[in-house]
């Protein structure tokens, strides 16, 4: 077994099948050992399959009965080229699915014509699947043995619970570590990225450990650049890792390559800082074990000419020359690098490692930053958003894994917004929840500022880089813990011990984010795409191409004709919500079976959530107190809802004109008593339909239907006691099944961060021959429109304006209700105007797409 590990060859792996052959002796094939079901057990359907492809003269079966089957695995590999193969193609991955029938787990390969079900999660880990054909691929290379396939399934419900208990028919598929079933690969992939180490190959077991230097011939890093080139033999390198970057796969079908990783950690001793590139098979071996700060002695290493293309970060130290002219590599072999962590307390000062060095800001130091400026940050987090995927390349397989958050350090009012992208660190990317305890605290370093100061709403936010790394556990010795910057928010952070920053934190939904500028022109030179606009009769295929939690902005020309509120359903905001869900492993399993496929069926049916119900026509209390001239606040859109801001005195040379146009922590007031919605009522439309729209909507030759909002996109308030079920909810469904922990909630269950409701919007194309139904969602709490300059429907739907709630006897539903009416009043102004529409399209998986509008630009403000 171990000698075929080493040589993997094209084609069905050893890990397939294992069909009956007299010629050879079964117990010294290497295929594992095949179980059969005994006689008094139930029988295998798995097992029957198998027969009958063994006795079809086909390669090809159906099977003649289709039993539902669970899914415990869905994985994905690079397949290299085969023989056959003569034009090289795009990377293709594929995809490994074990399934259980109750008897027998078996590992099957899935027909790359179904590939696409793993790409919109319609075939995931947790679901029931029928079978309805199979067939079997050979491996020519050895001896009766291949690997059974599935070429067509109808993909069912989302189990309550399967068992992990049953064994695999053939034991070739429990082997440590895990291999594909086709190809060379020696290794799978993580389920949506390239940029996260997956699987039993990635070691983390390296240990520092002493070494004797009397035999040792140590270089300098400068002495080395100017000697290299003459060079056939290298001394050893002691040196300290200032940096270390994400992962880099670079696997092609063409490349027979069997772990084609590559990473840089930037190392610098006392004359000199360089980069030093790992590849290939050494960064299974020794990245999760490597981390900032170690001291590392490299020996029989390899040196080349630098790349002049990339850009290497900053020295932590100015006074650290940068060595740019060379590179350093190390490998497995040609020559087998041999590395060794130095333990911190052999170092001796003599040796003049440079310390690490951090470029900690806080959140009021960040408004003077400048743009691409390189900074670290720690503080607590208030919101953590749900994972979102971007392509890397069109017509690629490839995304990018990324969410928002956002981080509160107490020195402002304004929260650090970060796109945190998959930093390689899969354990932390995949396990962050908002901050619950005081010493919950956050640390990411080598953010880049990203700001723009001539649009508006101003643009200002943190993004991760190549080299950023993300602490949310084990701070005690990191060499971060030294930093002033550090010191000052720790010892605020327990000052707090009941803050409303820890109390009030947010999980999931869709944010919207960044904002576009404020005219199109901007909008036009801002971003970077083939086409800026998109024909309404292509978003169907934009829709369409969509993969899972891919996000995607475009632009579309058309005619708003007709707007309709829809109120936050009242159920969820009890007031005990959250001790309900504290309790929520109470209600029995036949319970939740039955609200899941209720609302199965209505996302099957695309119908309105439950806040379309006859309840949304009812008409609703209007009476909302303005705020103070003193309270009034614009806000963007973001995750929090229902939140009203803190007044604040102004500091001296600050105006109202020039405080940052960004999100800010508040203070929420809590509901109103929901016994106020049985109080009389004052009638308001929720609803305007122009007249345009009543000629043409009979006679349309497509209606988009996407303004549905999903539970997925509605933020929720955290709870602690549920982090898993909610942590699991937003992140990226798993490639392997994972058993509930008792019975889990409903999403619906948990209390929204926001009451607001959403409008939905028809715009109708240009042509009068498409129209498109899509959501808008308000999600802050500005001053009040009627004493304010945002007056008309434009302005409202692009600042999200809400009314704030003032009052403890007013209606949850009162300001955004009367808002609803002052947008139904103005939209009569936009009858067959043109309008360019920003929307946002997202989709969820398993068939769920949502479309938002984001802004809206006029022939006002389209120049």
């Amino acid at each position: 077994m171990s000698g075929e590990l080493g040589q993997p060859q094209a084609g069905p792996s050893h890990a397939g099948l294992d069909f009956p052959n007299p010629e050879r002796n079964r117990a010294g094939v290497p295929g594992g050992v095949i179980r059969r079901a005994g006689a008094h057990g139930r029988r295998s359907w798995i097992q029957k399959v198998l027969e009958q492809i063994t006795d079809s003269p086909l390669q090809w079966v159906t099977p003649s009965e289709v039993v539902p089957v669970a899914v415990l695995a869905v994985q994905r590999y690079l397949l290299e080229d085969e023989p056959r193969d003569t034009i090289p193609k795009p990377p293709l991955y594929c995809y490994d699915v074990t399934i259980s029938d109750g008897v027998y787990q078996e590992k099957c390969y899935l027909d790359p014509s179904l590939n696409f079900l793993v790409y919109k999660n319609i075939l995931k880990v947790g679901i029931e699947m029928k079978i309805s054909r199979v067939s079997c691929l050979y491996n020519e290379k050895r001896l009766g043995q291949g690997i059974l396939c599935i070429d067509n399934v109808h993909c069912g419900e989302t189990l309550e619970a399967i068992s992990l208990e049953t064994p695999f028919r053939n034991s070739a598929h429990e082997e440590v570590p895990e291999r594909p079933l086709r190809g060379g690969k020696s290794h799978y992939l993580a389920l949506w990225n390239n940029e996260d180490p997956y699987g039993d190959i990635w070691l983390t077991n390296k240990q520092p450990e002493e070494h004797n230097f009397n035999n040792t011939k140590i270089i300098s890093l400068s002495h080395l650049e100017m000697t290299w080139a003459n060079r056939r033999n290298f001394p050893a390198l002691l040196v300290r890792i200032l940096h270390k970057s994400k992962l880099r796969y670079y696997g092609k079908p063409d490349k027979k390559m069997i772990e084609p990783y590559q990473t840089f950690l930037e190392v610098a001793d006392s004359s000199g800082t360089v980069s030093v590139i790992m590849w290939n098979a050494l960064c299974p071996e020794w990245y999760k074990s490597l981390r900032v700060g170690l001291v590392l002695l490299l020996q029989d290493y390899s040196v080349k000419k630098s790349y002049p293309f990339r850009m290497q970060p900053l020295p932590v130290d100015p006074q650290i020359k940068l060595i740019s002219t060379m590179e350093i590599c190390l490998n497995l072999r040609d020559p087998p690098t041999n590395i060794i962590i130095i333990p911190e307390k052999q170092v001796k000062p003599e040796w003049r490692l440079p310390k690490l060095n951090h470029r900690f800001i806080t959140r009021s130091e960040l408004d003077d930053m400048p743009e691409n400026h390189i900074c670290d940050v720690i503080g607590i987090l208030v919101f953590v958003g749900r994972v979102q995927r971007s392509k890397k390349k069109e017509n690629r397989e490839d995304f990018w894994s990324y969410r928002w958050i956002h981080i509160a350090d107490g020195t402002s009012e304004q929260p650090f917004i970060v796109e945190l992208f998959s930093t390689s660190q899969p354990e932390i990317f995949e396990n962050i929840y908002p901050s619950t305890q005081s010493m919950t605290y956050f640390v990411c370093t080598q953010l880049k500022v990203v700001r723009n100061d001539t649009q508006v709403p101003k643009l200002l936010y943190l993004t991760t880089t190549n080299e950023s790394r993300v602490f949310i556990t084990g701070h005690r010795g990191q060499p971060y813990t030294n930093d002033t910057k550090v010191k000052n928010f720790i010892h605020w952070i327990k000052t707090r011990t009941d803050s409303e920053e820890v109390k009030n934190t947010v999980i999931g939904g869709y944010y919207p984010y960044p904002p576009v500028p404020e005219t199109f022109s901007k909008y036009s030179s801002s971003v970077k795409v083939e086409s800026l606009l998109t024909a309404i009769s292509e978003v169907r295929k934009e829709i369409e191409d969509l993969q899972y939690r891919e996000q995607k902005r475009i632009a579309i020309q058309g005619i708003i004709t007709v707007i309709k509120y829809i109120p936050h359903a009242s159920a969820t905001e009890s007031a005990s919500a959250s001790e309900t869900l504290r309790n929520a492993n109470r209600p029995s399993t036949s319970q939740a079976a039955r609200r899941e496929n209720q609302s199965q069926e209505r996302d099957n049916n695309n119908k309105r959530h439950q806040d379309d119900d006859p309840m949304s026509s009812q008409c609703f209390q209007t009476a909302c107190t303005s705020l103070s001239p003193t309270k009034k606040k614009r806000i963007l859109q973001g995750p929090y809802a229902k939140l009203v801001p803190v007044p604040q005195p102004e500091t001296s040379g600050q105006t109202k004109g020039n405080k940052p146009d960004v999100p800010s922590i508040f203070q929420r007031r809590e509901s109103a008593s929901t016994s106020t919605a049985g109080k009389a009522r004052k009638t308001i439309s929720d609803r305007w339909e122009s007249q345009l729209w009543r000629e043409k909507k009979f006679g349309l030759i497509d209606h988009l239907h996407y303004s549905h909002v999903y539970p997925e996109s509605i933020p929720r308030k955290f709870i602690f006691e549920q982090r898993k079920f909610l942590t699991e909810q937003f992140n990226s469904q798993p490639a392997k099944y994972i058993p509930p922990e008792g019975r889990p909630p409903n999403l619906d269950d948990f209390k929204s961060a926001r009451s607001l409701g959403h409008f939905e919007v028809t715009i109708l194309g240009l042509n009068h021959e498409i129209a498109i139904d899509v959501a808008f969602l308000p999600m802050y709490c500005p001053e009040d429109l009627r004493t304010s300059q945002i007056d008309t429907l434009l302005t409202c739907m692009n600042y999200s304006c809400v009314y704030p709630q003032d009052g403890p006897g007013n209606d949850t539903l009162a300001g955004p209700r009367a808002l609803a009416g002052d947008i139904i009043k103005a939209a009569s102004k936009l009858d067959r105007v043109h309008i360019v529409g920003i929307l946002d399209i997202c989709n969820l998986g398993n068939n769920k797409v949502e479309v938002y509008l984001h802004r809206i630009y006029s022939p006002t403000n389209t120049s």
